[in-house]
């Protein structure tokens, strides 16, 4: 395994929905387990024809008609659905929820979508620029990407940094830092350049807020619990978006699904200072079948070549995934 958790081998393109927090100087995770989300991982998108014919609900969070969209295989070709159901162009779409309108980031959207989940598009608002004092190594951000090149804070520690900053708040989206624009930044690059800037100075960050309607101005939300505690969906099962290769309909975890990718989205955070469950559970459905950690760690080279995992953390995930076959949590 090639050694350093922050390298890359390539550009990552997922288009799905994921998080990075920072805990005591590191970051914090969305998604579900999919049951081909390894075989079906290089497949080209399919023909129109041939997608789900699955039609769903959707609304502006800050008021709208009600549209319909169908025909979309992953986040940016949902965004690009929506935007044409009211008119809009799709960079102007911030982010997701489901079935509520307001900025809850228990209700977020991620990688799976329920068969009878309503979709509100929370679009961009007001803009703003604050200037912030790091007075501590851990700003007590949790900063999410929408999977389409936007990140933006989902979670604000009680008692921490930004927490003092009444003006920062859930939902933000983070543009620039010290006047870099970082628009189309992965959400750990993210995480790394706010961990990196020099304790006991200031610096700058531009923001755009998601416009809101008037009912929905309330007081500072904290944001959501980590992602692994928050189900969504009906129980009816789920249309799974993938970057690469066609949507699924598939059924609802296992428990020992569940409780695996929960696991190793834990041994994620403790070694590399990320929570991400999509990331979570696609380590477990690669090591579901492998018979030893080299070839575990073979397959994590072979499936997630955007990342380089330690060594020592590939082992504990290999053992993490063991412990749940045995039914050890």
């Amino acid at each position: 395994m090639p050694l350093g958790p922050w390298r890359k081998k390539n550009k990552s393109t997922k288009e799905h929905l994921v998080e990075n927090e920072e805990v005591s100087g590191g970051h914090a995770g969305a998604g579900s387990l999919s049951k081909s989300a390894v075989n079906g991982a290089g497949l080209p998108p399919p023909p129109a024809n041939l997608r789900p014919k699955l039609v769903f609900h959707t609304q502006l969070a800050h008021g709208s008609p009600t549209g319909r969209i169908e025909g979309f295989t992953n986040v940016k070709e949902l965004y690009a659905k929506i935007a044409e159901a009211f008119k809009i162009s799709p960079p102007q779409i911030l982010f997701c929820t489901l079935n509520t309108h307001k900025i809850d980031m228990d209700k977020l959207l991620g990688g799976q979508i329920g068969l009878e989940d309503f979709i509100f598009a929370h679009i961009k608002g007001l803009k703003k620029e604050v200037e912030v004092y790091k007075s501590e190594d851990a700003l007590g951000l949790t900063i999410t990407d929408n999977g389409a090149g936007y990140a933006f804070i989902k979670r604000i520690k009680e008692g921490s940094v930004m927490d003092g900053v009444k003006v920062i708040c859930v939902g933000d989206h983070v543009e620039c830092i010290n006047g870099r624009n970082i628009v189309g930044t992965r959400h750990f690059e993210v995480a790394r350049m706010l961990k990196e800037l020099p304790r006991d100075k200031s610096f700058t960050l531009k923001l755009v807020e998601p416009m809101k309607a008037f009912e929905m101005l309330e007081p500072r939300s904290k944001g959501a619990k980590p992602a692994s505690d928050n189900k969504m969906g009906t129980g009816r099962g789920t249309l799974r978006l993938r970057s690469k290769g066609p949507a699924t309909v598939e059924e609802e975890p296992t428990e020992f699904e569940e409780k695996a990718v929960k696991k190793v989205d834990d041994l994620l955070e403790s070694y590399m200072g990320i929570r991400d469950t999509e990331l979570a559970a696609t380590m477990v459905e690669v090591g579901r079948d492998k018979k030893n950690p080299d070839e575990f760690a073979m397959a994590l080279d072979e499936t997630l070549g955007d990342f380089a995992f330690p060594d020592e953390f590939v082992f504990d995930v290999w053992g993490a995934i063991g412990d749940a076959k045995q039914g050890r949590f």
